[in-house]
């Protein structure tokens, strides 16, 4: 399947500082330090409601990241998914009267314009989950093989399905770091099966749906059927990017069980550990103090605020007002504010030149680099501005260098409005 085009990233001078990660797993705030090419896993939509704000949070935050990995001097291996088949994906498209393959290439098209128009970098490889059934199929034969898979009981209720016993590695549970009734709770919210008859643990989770009248369905060695959610990003992250690969990243709601589950099929298959070595979340967002969500029809999507006239490079610094790892709002207020903010940038960088620029860049780089502190970076560049409005243009050459950076780092740019 192919991504969407990618923005030029311009090239800036000085140091690039060391980017520094909150991994959920360790709990701590650590130094990344890939090799000379960096790796990163990132979870993609089911395509069939897209893409709303809290989506845009989540790939702006893996954005930034790519872009200080590009600064740091290192190739970017980035791989990303689309889950194209999912009991969601399907319930829309009956809702709606269409086919499920028409809404999902709708709707995946929508967000590869949405990711264009944010000046999302692209990753290398996106996927989609119809494209890799042979990997999936592969990767439960392992895990059956090792003992670590089983099918229901068909007298139960007539579909075999086969499922991960959680318990088949010893540290299932380290990527979370849930206790067991946080788990239980989770798991039952977010798509889990705890109640499924003929399971033998309520945890244990669907690894391949067997063939449902009226559902897709994919030849396999125990049954016609489909993948499970988990599966299809293990085999996808661990076939492009090995074991052992730098990042994976989603949303905090993927924590338990999807990245867990992900992190335990590959471990479990090939008897090695860790699945990643950084496992980084990004917080949820709201509208006006309220969560948003398609229950509560409170999304607010980037394609409707495209249409009414937002610049993205307002969405961009909306978002990163607040703190990544921090549950935030959205609000007319919050907009306001970035378009103020971003007119002050484009006045100063207008003026050519401007206070120091290596100070400043250096600044935003250490910012950033440090968990990816947005607050703080947007901040350093308002002094700026504001000293290069005040009169101070020591720096001839400030507003071309300056404009770079904010391009090169935070991705957007301020000439252009």
């Amino acid at each position: 399947m192919h991504s969407w085009s990618s923005p030029d990233v311009p090239s800036i001078p000085g140091d690039a500082a060391s980017l520094k990660l909150f991994d959920t797993a360790s709990g701590e705030v650590r130094e990344v330090a890939p090799g000379p090419v960096a790796t990163m896993y990132v979870c993609g939509i089911t395509p069939y409601d897209t893409t709303h704000l809290g989506h845009a949070a989540t790939y702006l935050t893996f954005d930034l990241v790519y872009r200080l990995l590009l600064d740091a001097g290192h190739d970017v291996h980035y791989v990303q998914n689309t889950t194209d088949v999912d009991d969601p994906l399907f319930e829309r498209a009956e809702r709606d009267g269409v086919d499920w393959r028409e809404l999902g290439d709708r709707e995946t098209d929508l967000f590869r314009a949405d990711m264009e128009s944010l000046r999302i970098l692209p990753p290398r490889d996106y996927v989609a989950a119809t494209e890799t059934i042979d990997e999936v199929v592969e990767m439960v034969a392992e895990l059956i093989d090792r003992g670590h898979a089983y099918a229901i009981d068909p007298a139960v209720d007539g579909y075999p399905d086969v499922y991960y016993r959680h318990r088949a590695t010893d540290e299932f549970g380290y990527e979370s770091g849930y206790d067991a009734g946080e788990m239980a709770s989770a798991f039952a919210e977010r798509g889990g099966d705890p109640d499924r008859a003929g399971k033998e643990h309520p945890l244990d989770a669907l690894l391949w749906r067997a063939e449902r009248p009226g559902e897709p369905s994919w030849p396999s060695p125990w049954g016609a059927g489909r993948p499970g959610w988990h599966i299809e990003c293990s085999a996808i992250a661990r076939n492009r990017l090995g074991m052992d690969f730098d990042i994976q990243g989603g949303g905090s709601d993927l924590a338990f069980p999807h990245h867990e589950f992900s992190a335990a099929h590959a471990e479990a298959a090939t008897g090695r550990s860790p699945f990643a070595r950084f496992y980084v979340h990004a917080a949820m967002i709201g509208l006006d103090g309220v969560k948003m969500s398609k229950s509560l029809g409170n999304l607010v999507r980037v394609k409707t605020l495209r249409e009414q006239g937002v610049d993205p490079a307002l969405i961009r610094l909306g978002l990163a007002a607040g703190h990544y790892r921090t549950d935030r709002s959205w609000t007319a207020c919050l907009l306001d504010e970035a378009r103020a903010r971003f007119d002050t940038w484009c006045r100063a960088v207008s003026l050519g030149a401007g206070a120091d620029a290596a100070t400043m860049i250096a600044a935003l780089r250490e910012r950033l680099a440090d968990d990816l502190d947005t607050p703080a970076a947007l901040a350093v560049v308002d002094s700026w501005a504001a000293s290069t409005l005040a009169g101070d243009h020591s720096d001839p050459t400030a507003g071309p260098a300056v404009a770079a950076a904010l391009d090169a780092l935070l991705g957007v740019s301020p000439t252009a409005v």
